[in-house]
């Protein structure tokens, strides 16, 4: 794989590629690592939001893939310390393609833990 792609973003033949353009390559395929898997749940969270990532909170491995925890700010206020913060969980395959994700929380900056 080149450096600085990610499975996930359709450079690898994944779902967005016409079928069979890729065909012998599935077969050499490896699942994607751990980090591979962060900075694609973390960048499929920021496509589909809109929303500015602060970074990943949690990874670990699944039967099917990955499940990915991402930070993100959903709603930007002066002062910063309180930004209305998103907590996402984000679904992906072995491959790094997405599954699916949803918002599991959501909190004030600096009140995450204790309220």
């Amino acid at each position: 794989m080149s450096a600085g792609l990610i499975r996930g973003d359709g450079s690898r033949g994944g779902r967005g590629e016409p079928a069979g353009r890729y065909e012998d390559d599935d077969e050499d395929l490896e699942p994607i690592s751990a980090a591979e898997a962060a900075r694609e749940g973390l960048r499929q969270v920021v496509a589909l939001t809109g929303r500015d990532p602060l970074g990943v909170t949690s990874i670990q491995p699944t039967d099917d893939g990955w499940l990915v925890g991402v930070e993100v700010v959903e709603d930007h206020r002066i002062p910063a310390s309180t930004d209305l913060l998103g907590l996402y969980d984000v679904e992906l395959d072995l491959d790094g393609g997405l599954l699916g994700y949803r918002r599991t929380r959501r909190y004030q900056r600096g009140k995450g833990d204790g309220g």
